[in-house]
């Protein structure tokens, strides 16, 4: 059990899998992502942390973080304003040890110094393309009565399309599957392409802060890159690496139609109160109105945020905030980002647009389920 509310860091790694949603990440990175109507990515792992009393967290980004750093502002939504501890952002070049990195281990080795200076127990590490209510502090109860050198957690799911069939060249585009014996981890296994549910690692790892400085010095002075393959694998035999089995659920983004998909997932109710499991997940307050539904409109099954106006027929959609819908203007299966203004008369449908689209009216756009269309931020289709 956590020894106290402070006994944990955790280091979040905001451009995981940046490559595989090129035109998502083209304005921001995979933690600023918009999900679920109102939220940001990185809300989840920011409400659970806070929520398990982890109030250090510090953000390693590596580049389009603007967006990031806007939507956290000082951290105050998820109470991380602190004078010790609380919200850090850590850029590239901030400091002179600190540069763009490719792997976990040179990541953590350029903000080596500051985990010296905390005064945490442990040290959690986690990437930033899962969507999940996390137990953080009950990962460190099982963490201490399995006498663990490191945890991972997993969940046992099939290997996700768009990890099965990564088109990229990037080094940095891995996935791991775990062979366990109970909880012990016996193997690691790097882009495995077994079918089935398998041990999908999320990830996420807990270690003892002064083990992980020790780990990730030795990694670095020899060259290594990737935690994952270079330090943990090679110390399976002489280590106790652990499993830590997530059973909740949990929304992960490997490509444009796991996007689209696990956003059309929180559709179905049932889905929706697994995600958010009554508790609350904080975001940036933005004080709009309520969602306004003028006569003549129709929705039906849609995730409708505040500040939206609707004229004309929704359906199985998911709009953020301040979406307008004109008067006459059908939209089937589609995900519109914050702000973005359909004119009247319009035929849309499978089609995610970002935020500030505008659409001149009686315009038609039409994708397919396993290929939607992605119309970009700003973009004016007249």
């Amino acid at each position: 059990m956590l020894k106290n509310k402070h006994d944990a860091v955790a280091v979040i790694f905001a451009n995981s899998y940046d490559n595989e949603v090129p035109s998502l990440v083209n304005e921001r990175l995979m933690a600023s992502i918009p999900f679920a109507g109102r939220y940001r990515l990185i809300d989840f792992t920011l409400s659970s942390l806070v929520d398990c009393g982890i109030n250090n967290v510090s953000i390693i980004v590596k580049k389009n973080y603007r967006s990031l750093m806007r939507h956290l502002g000082s951290g105050r939504p998820w109470d991380l304003v602190r004078k010790n501890g609380g919200l850090n952002i850590v850029p590239p070049y901030a400091e002179k040890g600190i540069k763009v990195y490719n792997g976990r281990v040179e990541a953590v080795a350029s903000i080596i110094e500051f985990l010296k200076g905390c005064k945490e127990q442990y040290v959690f590490m986690t990437d930033s393309n899962i969507a999940c209510r996390f137990d953080f502090a009950d990962m460190i109860r099982a963490h201490v009565e399995s006498g663990a050198d490191v945890t991972i957690a997993y969940k046992n799911e099939p290997i996700p399309y768009g990890f099965m069939n990564l088109q990229t060249t990037q080094t940095t585009d891995l996935y791991y599957t775990l062979d366990l014996d109970g909880n012990r981890v016996t193997s690691i296994n790097t882009n495995s392409k077994e079918y089935g549910p398998q041990n999908l690692s999320m990830n996420l790892y807990l270690v003892d802060r002064e083990k992980l400085i020790s780990q990730i010095e030795r990694a670095y002075a020899q060259g290594h890159v990737f935690y994952e393959r270079d330090v943990l694998a090679p110390m399976i035999e002489t280590s106790r690496i652990c499993g830590y089995e997530f059973k909740g659920y949990s929304a992960r983004i490997t490509d444009m139609v796991s996007y689209f998909e696990e956003n059309m997932k929180l559709l179905n109710p049932e889905n929706l109160k697994e995600l958010f499991d009554g508790t609350n997940v904080y975001t940036t307050v933005r004080d709009d109105n309520p969602a306004r539904y003028c006569t003549g409109s129709k929705v039906s099954n849609s995730l409708i945020a505040d500040g939206c106006v609707i004229e004309g027929e929704v359906e199985n959609c998911v709009l953020f905030r301040g979406v307008h819908v004109g008067k006459g203007t059908r939209i089937r299966n589609c995900i519109l980002m914050q702000d973005t203004v359909i004119a009247g008369n319009c035929d849309i449908e499978y089609t995610i647009m970002d935020k500030e689209v505008s659409v001149a009216s009686g315009k038609s756009i039409k994708g397919e389920r396993t290929f939607p269309v992605f119309v970009p931020a700003f973009k004016k289709i007249m």
